[in-house]
């Protein structure tokens, strides 16, 4: 992807239009991975895992990783940013309602937010990015071992919570 890597390029040299065309092109893909961590600080942890990645975009060595570099800082700062908001804190579930329900999607979030930022990050990364248990680990820094077993507890977790 030629173009991409000559837009990255030229955001690393500090050119502003290349800049502000690369955050339009992060800011929505940082924003769908924040989302499901951090709930509703999902977008101050998108802005700040930008500020991160804008920060360091000189470092990146392979400007055709600027995507998968861009999802490593985005998913820790929504770990992060959760934590900080003391999201894992479980609260109480209220009945679940039937799949056709308009509120659906509120209650999914709702379930959503029961589990611990780390297992959140962990489904997004497997059921919604599609990575696989190595990849998972790397982005989240923790060995594939941990992320199977996060993985299977929070799959766990949500299925409980979700047939309450």
């Amino acid at each position: 992807m030629a173009g991409l890597d000559e837009l990255v390029r030229a955001a690393q040299r500090g050119d502003a239009l290349a800049m502000q065309e690369l955050l339009g092109l992060l800011t929505p893909y940082v924003g769908r991975l924040c989302g499901p961590i951090a709930l509703d600080d999902g977008p101050d942890a998108a802005q700040e895992a930008l500020i991160a990645i804008f920060r360091n975009l000189p470092r990146l060595a392979e400007p055709a990783a600027v995507f998968g570099w861009a999802r490593a800082i985005a998913v820790r700062e929504a770990v992060r940013v959760a934590k900080r908001s003391r999201r894992a804190v479980p609260a109480e579930l209220a009945e679940v309602p039937a799949a056709g329900d308009p509120e659906l999607a509120v209650d999914i979030r709702d379930v959503l937010d029961r589990l611990s930022p780390e297992h959140r990050a962990v489904l997004v990364l497997r059921d919604i990015e599609g990575l696989d248990e190595q990849t998972a680990g790397e982005v989240l820094r923790v060995p594939a071992g941990t992320v199977k077993s996060r993985l299977s507890r929070a799959r766990k977790s949500f299925r409980k919570e979700w047939s309450r």
